[in-house]
């Protein structure tokens, strides 16, 4: 839970939605909160600071800083139903409602994808990898997935039976005294993309959350380790 907040006087230098921010982060929130209470990436959060962005989310900012204030209210999905009906889109220099941008999804006819995310999207909770989840899920998809942590950081030592691949082929050991490890493929059947859309959604759209948590429920990593990259795969089963 967010501290209590404290008193902080707003930077005349930032614009409006920066200066929310930096006040909700005053009150203990990170700009990860803040971006899972507006729905949107962290990167967003950043460009409030660095390329002005964030109009549109003043109202919705500004009444969750109150309902911070004056109600005490932490919670961040609380706080997210306090956002969302004051969040509105920009509009085009014609007046009408600016399309989000996205990043296309490469799912091919085939149903084969790939998606991966390093130290810097880990971080932000791989969100960019929702996405191919989720659409994997739609077209009923196996999917699979290749990790890296620190060597330590596993269980059970590679090639071991006991942990999935369970053969040395899908390891691959770096200088660096980390270990990559694949779990899944076409020959053994992957896993049901569905499954982990719905860890996903439990985990707020955190993908490196929910692989973390399937990884340390199934016995095959520390439950303190981090993960440093991670890479998914996926493919329509055969009939």
């Amino acid at each position: 839970m967010p501290p209590r907040n404290r008193r902080h006087v707003p930077d005349p230098q930032l614009n409006e939605a920066a200066q929310l921010a930096d006040q909700l982060q005053a009150a203990g929130f990170t700009k990860r909160d803040i971006a899972r209470i507006i729905g949107r990436d962290p990167s967003l959060v950043s460009q409030f600071y660095t390329r002005h962005k964030g109009a549109a989310f003043v109202p919705a900012l500004t009444h969750v800083l109150t309902a911070v204030q004056t109600a005490g209210i932490t919670d961040i999905a609380e706080l997210a139903a306090i956002a969302a009906p004051r969040i509105t889109r920009r509009t085009t220099a014609s007046g009408t409602r600016a399309r989000v941008r996205t990043k296309a999804v490469l799912i091919t006819p085939a149903g084969t994808g790939t998606g991966r995310a390093g130290a810097q999207a880990i971080a932000s909770g791989s969100t960019r990898l929702r996405a191919l989840i989720a659409e994997a899920a739609r077209h009923r998809l196996r999917i699979a997935f290749t990790v890296r942590l620190a060597k330590t950081a596993f269980v059970h030592p590679s090639g071991s039976r006991t942990d999935s691949p369970g053969i040395r082929r899908d390891v691959v050991q770096r200088a660096d005294h980390t270990e990559e490890r694949s779990y899944g493929s076409s020959a053994t059947g992957g896993f049901d993309a569905a499954d982990f859309a719905r860890r996903t959604d439990q985990a707020a759209g955190d993908v490196t959350a929910a692989i973390h948590q399937w990884l340390v429920e199934t016995g095959r990593i520390h439950s303190d380790a981090n993960i440093l990259h991670l890479e998914l795969r996926t493919w329509r089963p055969r009939a």
